[in-house]
């Protein structure tokens, strides 16, 4: 659902509901994250704009 294998949280034996709720906290979203990380990749990335990189 979150972008996780099913089970990554729910799977744990003898984890009740609330303890699976924190343990999952206010993390982000696997799949937002790889995308901020591309998006900021993309930005530190010299332009190229037709000139050769030094």
């Amino acid at each position: 659902m979150m972008g996780l294998p099913a089970g990554h949280v729910t799977a744990v034996p003898d984890l009740p509901r609330t303890q699976q709720l924190k343990a999952l906290g206010n993390g982000v979203v696997p799949l937002q994250a790889a995308t901020a990380l591309r998006l900021l990749a993309d930005r530190a990335r010299p332009e190229q704009h037709g000139r050769a990189a030094a």
